[in-house]
């Protein structure tokens, strides 16, 4: 029997719930994850590796960090490494459609093959501790001043707090092109120079913040959520009167060149690891929000994210 042809027949098993799990039983998976250590990319890859291993879905997973360029060193490494690999998935998300909108690498994640939506999180503004200012309001009073004089700390260049950044200097009418917005190559390093007061205010997922704001090392001042985060007294924009709301989603990419069966594989694999509960309980720890998408929805998903993030990244003079 061709391979393709296996594949198909496992797929159409699967998805009628008559295959052993034993049969679905992958070797070895490599994740690429292209962000430091420590950040929203590289907890989702590595929850979504242990997934793979306790549904049984995969006998290991190994991890590989290339931080850079909102994710696009390690997509281009990605691209050439793992053309036609059915083992190989790729972490991504909003983060890298606004960083390819605004870096325009030569490799685009379109060259990718789109396995899945996985989660959205929506972004928390801190303060250090020590930090003079106290509040939102004490933000944006600054801002209007000196626009200059507040340092926004988060993710690569085109990462959703710098958009959110963007949107809410707006919103209060600063002109967004006139925003302070210092980007880092990961979650890790924006977190050091927000503990280090090296910012002003900082941005990322609570997810990444938690312990420091749970020990009092940040205040958190904000969170980009329409309603505030279920179990966490953090106040919306929308709560502090500035209209804002903006969430960042991740999901995962296969390699370019792989078949279609090998797609639909690959996918019913992470599918069976988000019914898992190694992944359930990594929802519930980091406190991300399951929005499992997979097939042509996704892919106008994804279509559709990066009109719309092209759009508001025009309005905000970002690009």
């Amino acid at each position: 029997m061709r391979r393709d042809t296996f594949l198909k027949s496992l797929a159409a098993l699967a998805a009628a719930g008559a295959l052993p799990s034993e049969a679905w039983a992958n070797g070895n998976m490599k994740m690429m994850i292209p962000a430091n250590p420590g950040g929203g990319w590289d907890s989702t890859g590595r929850a979504l590796g242990k997934a793979l291993q306790d549904a049984g879905a995969a006998s290991s997973v190994t991890f590989e960090n290339k931080g850079g360029a909102a994710g696009a060193i390690g997509l281009a490494q990605f691209f050439n490494a793992s053309k036609g690999d059915p083992n190989a998935l790729m972490v991504m998300g909003a983060v890298m459609l606004g960083g390819i909108i605004t870096g325009k690498p030569p490799v685009s994640v379109t060259q990718l093959t789109p396995i899945a939506r996985l989660t959205t999180e929506y972004n928390v503004f801190v303060l250090p501790a020590e930090s003079p200012l106290k509040t939102m309001k004490d933000v944006i009073e600054q801002l209007k001043k000196d626009p200059g004089s507040v340092k926004w700390g988060g993710g690569s260049r085109g990462s959703t707090e710098h958009i959110a950044a963007a949107q809410i200097a707006q919103a209060v009418g600063v002109e967004a092109s006139k925003i302070n917005y210092v980007p880092f190559r990961g979650g890790g390093e924006a977190t050091a120079a927000i503990l280090g007061g090296n910012v002003t205010v900082g941005g990322s997922g609570y997810s990444e913040f938690q312990q420091y704001i749970e020990s009092g090392k940040m205040r958190p001042i904000a969170v980009t959520s329409g309603q505030r985060l279920p179990g966490i007294s953090i106040p919306t924009l929308k709560e502090q009167g500035i209209n804002v709301e903006i969430g960042n989603w991740r999901g995962v990419f296969g390699a370019a060149g792989i078949t279609p069966a090998e797609r639909d594989a690959l996918t019913a694999l992470v599918v069976r690891a988000t019914k898992s509960p190694s992944w359930a309980e990594a929802l519930t720890k980091n406190n991300w929000t399951a929005a499992l998408l997979t097939g042509k929805a996704f892919d106008d998903f994804v279509d559709r994210d990066f009109s719309a993030l092209r759009a508001t990244m025009v309005r905000a003079g970002m690009v």
